[in-house]
């Protein structure tokens, strides 16, 4: 065979690689195509003569993290090819494996960047492994996803890019083998291995994603602008997801600890004020009321699913959704910059019910071991309180059920109580029955003649949703309007039928969310998914209406409670009694991020990715080089905080 025939060979192998990689950024700007297309609104706020440079940056930005995942997935085999070409092998079987190889890997691939698409709608954030808090629930999860049409439809792009991968790599494959015979090659040649060298250059140099030497491409490198959305788009949900799970793998305990722990106690002692008590947790503090109540309330506390404030009038909202909330927060007290722990349930339960702060993606429901914490749950029981919880759906869930048994939770009501033929979707019965339901139950605790505490976490604000027939809604073929109208109509049913009942006079009902929803995106920390209502309506024991504008969390509502019930207690968590204590700042998780914010300024930490500082109520310009001693304020502040509670948790000092 002349040696242009053999060129030709090895050139065709060159070419097989190279329309692989192409094939693969092809694919890959579908899937960033789509997003941007059906998330184009969060484009509204970029200044007209800027908006097409910026777009057009994010998909060239996107192309270098395509090109880093798809040059990984090539590496091997392209070193493999060009190894069978200097030892003159080739086999049918040979070209198969790389195929199925190439098959297997880019499906993966694609199918995280369809399931990114209804991720990134529901968080604001690329999937990473945050998406599968939940993967131990997968009949729950799953039939949850496949109840709601907004979540599951990312399976016609998913089938349709497998579909055309396979198409296209059946028929490039069968071009190389046609036209490379690798048993025909001569020796080895000096051109050959110089060219393959150079080509395993270039591909990892594709890799890295730069050529600066300090550093491979990183999530911080497609952060180029001053719009959350431009820098989002630009990455791969592969390239997020694979670098999220190499963190989380180098601690598997995902173990905060970036300032030394005893300094962050000694900073978070400052910030609360507390000393602690000798041979026991560093920052308790026993709590005596000048009165104690002799006649104490009760307390029902209820976790409104996705309530943002921004869904409310009272906070902007021109829709009119929440008007029986709207109307209560003017009867009672109503802390108006409030935010929630993080982002998921879990967060809000952990959050409000025991006062711990969310430590980015960790799940604290879901150790091995349940660990004994100093929540509201068992504090009123040793003021002999009754306890009980109520989910309208199955209480395993995120093992809620499970960890608030072993902190003092007498009673849990979850759909195994409900006749089945209430039950409407795999979140089990609508808001207004769990709530009629309660009623009855909240009777009972009352007829044991002690007070009660009773905890209830709604669900129907969260796909897939269900409205009622039985209730009408005012907002015309917007299903996520009419479920906050019935999820605020449901609340109302619900006071009204306490107002019939014995204890009502004496009772404390306090409203907040678990967290908010996804309402705004001028930040990669979306406040309307962290700004929360937190309402206190009691009519007969709290009077006088009051506003309260000092910033707290959801870890404030159980200390803040217990200033009402007026009981002594040890308060042993991150939580202060917002009517009497104040903070400079509140912070909140957002996943891997954290949000720390004031009055003014918004600092937003991203781990090892570059943090900044927003001047949030003005502009989306980051000013961290200005102000750095606020930032580094604000950072200390959270970071203090955090690791002291996880400080508690993991020595056992949470009673």
């Amino acid at each position: 065979m002349s040696k242009f025939q053999v060129n030709k060979s090895f050139y065709s192998s060159l070419k097989y690689i190279f329309s692989i990689y192409l094939l693969g950024v092809i694919i890959f700007f579908f899937f960033r195509l789509l997003l941007f297309v059906l998330e184009i609104h969060h484009t509204n706020n970029i200044p007209s003569e800027d908006k097409f440079r910026l777009i057009s940056q994010a998909f060239i930005m996107g192309l270098r993290f395509d090109t880093v995942i798809c040059n990984y997935i090539l590496f091997s085999p392209t070193f493999a090819i060009f190894i069978a070409h200097q030892i003159n092998l080739k086999t049918k079987q040979f070209s198969a494996i790389l195929k199925y190889y190439f098959i297997l890997l880019f499906s993966i691939a694609f199918l995280i960047s369809g399931i990114d698409l209804s991720y990134f709608h529901q968080f604001f954030s690329r999937f990473s492994v945050a998406g599968l808090q939940w993967i131990d629930s997968p009949a729950f999860m799953f039939k949850m996803i496949f109840q709601e049409f907004s979540f599951w439809w990312v399976i016609f792009p998913i089938i349709i890019s497998f579909f055309s991968f396979i198409k296209v790599i059946n028929r490039i494959t069968i071009k190389w083998n046609n036209a490379t015979n690798f048993q025909l090659e001569s020796s080895p040649r000096f051109s050959s291995i110089l060219i393959s060298i150079l080509f395993l250059g270039l591909v990892f140099i594709g890799i890295r994603g730069r050529f600066e030497s300090k550093s491979p491409i990183r999530v911080g490198t497609a952060y180029f602008s001053n719009y959350a959305f431009i820098n989002q788009l630009g990455l791969n949900p592969t390239f997020t997801y694979l670098r999220s799970y190499l963190d989380a793998q180098k601690n598997k305990e995902q173990t905060i600890n970036i300032i030394d722990d005893k300094i962050a106690i000694a900073n978070t002692q400052k910030y609360l004020n507390r000393t602690g008590i000798k041979n026991g947790s560093p920052i308790a503090k026993n709590i005596m009321p000048d009165i104690v109540n002799t006649n104490p309330p009760n307390i029902i506390l209820v976790l409104m699913e996705s309530m943002s404030a921004n869904k409310m009038t009272r906070f902007g909202n021109p829709d009119n959704l929440t008007p029986f909330l709207d109307s209560i927060a003017n009867y009672g007290l109503s802390f108006d910059n409030i935010y929630s722990a993080g982002t998921h349930t879990f967060n809000g339960i952990y959050g409000t019910l025991f006062a711990m702060p969310a430590l980015f993606t960790k799940h604290p429901m879901k150790g091995v071991t349940i660990p004994k914490l100093n929540g509201i749950g068992s504090v009123l029981k040793q003021h002999n309180y009754s306890t009980a919880y109520f989910t309208t759906h199955d209480d395993q869930f995120d093992n809620v059920g499970g960890f608030l048994r072993g902190n003092d939770f007498e009673t849990i009501i979850s759909q195994q109580n409900y006749p089945s033929e209430k039950v409407a979707n795999t979140l089990g019965v609508p808001d207004d029955y769990m709530f009629e339901f309660s009623i009855d139950e909240l009777n009972k605790l009352y007829k044991k003649e002690k007070p009660f505490l009773s905890v209830m976490m709604t669900a129907s604000d969260h796909g897939p949703y269900y409205v009622p027939e039985y209730f009408t809604p005012k907002q015309p073929n917007d299903i996520k309007k009419q479920i906050v109208e019935y999820a605020d109509w449901s609340i109302r049913k619900f006071i009204g039928l306490a107002k019939k009942q014995p204890w009502f006079e004496n009772t404390i009902f306090a409203f907040v969310a678990d967290h908010g929803a996804l309402m705004e995106t001028k930040f990669d920390v979306p406040l309307s998914y962290n700004h929360v209502p937190f309402i206190i309506y009691a009519p007969h024991l709290i009077t006088t209406s009051k506003t309260l504008t000092n910033y707290g969390g959801q870890i404030d509502v159980f200390p803040t409670l217990m200033n009402l019930v007026a009981l002594p207690y040890t308060n042993n968590t991150l939580g202060i009694d917002l009517l009497t204590e104040k903070r400079p700042y509140i912070y909140f998780c957002h996943d891997e991020k954290l949000g720390v914010i004031d009055d003014k300024f918004l600092y937003v930490y991203r781990g090892k990715e570059k943090p900044s500082l927003y001047k949030y109520n003005t502009d989306v310009t980051d000013y961290i080089n200005d102000y750095p001693a606020i930032a580094d304020s604000m950072k200390i502040y959270a970071i203090s905080n955090m690791q002291t509670g996880q400080f508690l948790v993991n020595n056992g000092k949470t009673e």
